[in-house]
């Protein structure tokens, strides 16, 4: 499976807020750059933490990306996945409407009730991992349903995570002209941190976009 995480970020590195709602960084021709890296992905991904904080749809925008796609003998919208590793996902979360299939990655320590009322909304479960999903494990249950390009979006526990599990293939980050600051402010890359054998990016373009700049990295 191809890896692409996508963010955008302050100039100071954070994804939002240190109150976790959603702020908005680019523009209108960032926000049509990402709905193209959508359309050429099987999936998209986020965090749970996430979709509580932004409660986000993760389709398509454009009909004309719809339509290409149906002609192309794909789904109108790509896969949304889920890393949920105690199901927290919400019930009435947009991610579970009918407009795409979602998958939920979840551990073995998820109630299996809580599954049992996901799977009525409509949820596949991909369980994975004791206590804490098994990203490696999960991803391989992804490319067994045909998912073969993956697009992240976020937050910055779960891409920490992707990087700690040397899952990720590229790099792609706005980074908008703002400053968001706060201690507790969520970054691109959270979680605990490395202190050795960091990952190494390659960088591969520089372009600027709307009033910010875009990098484009290789991860080695």
């Amino acid at each position: 499976m191809h890896v692409v995480v996508n963010a955008a970020t302050s100039a100071d590195g954070k994804l939002s807020s240190r109150r976790r709602e959603q702020v908005v960084i680019s523009g209108e021709d960032d926000f049509e750059r990402v709905d193209h890296l959508r359309a050429e992905s099987d999936a998209v991904m986020v965090g749970v933490g996430t979709v509580l904080a932004d409660d986000p749809h993760l389709t398509l925008d454009a009909d004309r990306r719809r339509i290409e796609r149906r002609e192309n003998g794909r789904p109108e919208t790509p896969a949304r996945v889920v890393a949920d590793s105690s199901a927290r996902t919400p019930l009435d979360a947009r991610v579970l409407d009918d407009e795409a299939v979602t998958y939920l990655l979840v551990s073995e320590s998820a109630s299996t009730d809580r599954l049992d009322e996901l799977r009525a909304r409509g949820a596949t479960i991909v369980v994975a991992g004791e206590s804490r999903v098994d990203l490696s494990a999960a991803f391989e249950s992804l490319e067994a349903e045909g998912v073969d390009r993956l697009m992240v979006e976020g937050g910055g526990e779960l891409i920490f995570s992707l990087f700690e599990a040397a899952l990720v293939d590229e790099l792609s980050i706005y980074v908008g002209s703002k400053i968001i600051g706060g201690r507790d402010a969520p970054t691109l890359a959270d979680g605990e941190g490395f202190v050795e054998e960091y990952p190494a990016l390659s960088l591969d373009s520089v372009e600027r976009v709307d009033d910010g700049v875009l990098l484009r990295y290789s991860v080695s």
